[in-house]
């Protein structure tokens, strides 16, 4: 935390410079691509590990998955990471309109009790700050366990036409694709026996 964090976050004090690939990655990556809460850093890992050519970038709070991804980043050498350990809407402030490639939103806090709801992370407004920042044609994923939660995300995406959702049958949202690989919170939900929605939508040229 007090040696490598450093090295790797984006200083949000000084103006983001494009493209991305050259000025967080050193030109060695063809693509960035942006994953928000990445909890215990499997999803994340698992792509910088088998996607050397990607810049990863991720956003996460809490300290605990901040140091596990920053232990295999120190032990297997991932030079595609950046860490961003904070809250995810001061980083999207930050980037630059259009310079993300990809986005994962993985199984946010569902804020179960009715008067926490409007903590939601996924909500109109954090869409449209999405949207700002990513590139057209780029993929947006969101999983959830929790069905009100995959309701009222669809209801956010219906006011943000930015998004297209790319679902043309149920095993679309139903069934996780062979490149999503799983995260601890998805197999949490499968122990307890919730079935978990892969949305994916792409970012449209409005």
């Amino acid at each position: 935390m007090h040696d490598l964090l450093p090295r790797l976050s984006p200083d949000l004090t000084a103006e983001a410079r494009r493209p991305l690939s050259a000025s967080m990655f050193g030109g060695d990556v063809r693509e960035v691509w942006l994953e928000i809460g990445f909890g215990g850093g499997e999803h994340l890992l698992w792509h910088a590990r088998r996607n050397r050519d990607v810049g990863l970038i991720g956003a996460e709070p809490f300290e605990d998955g901040v140091v596990k991804v920053l232990a295999a980043v120190e032990d297997e050498a991932l030079n595609n990471v950046r860490v961003h350990a904070d809250d995810a809407r001061a980083l999207l402030r930050w980037l630059p309109d259009a310079a993300i490639d990809r986005a994962f939103v993985l199984f946010p806090d569902p804020w179960p009790k009715r008067r926490h709801q409007k903590r939601r992370l996924v909500n109109p407004s954090f869409l449209q700050a999405l949207a700002r920042v990513l590139r057209p044609g780029a993929e947006l994923r969101i999983g959830t366990d929790i069905g009100d939660y995959a309701r009222t995300m669809l209801m956010a995406f219906q006011t943000t036409p930015e998004f297209a959702w790319q679902a043309q049958s149920p095993s679309d949202w139903r069934i996780r694709p062979d490149d999503w690989p799983e995260t601890r919170y998805e197999a949490k939900a499968v122990r307890e026996g919730r079935r978990s929605a892969y949305l994916r939508f792409v970012r449209t040229p409005h």
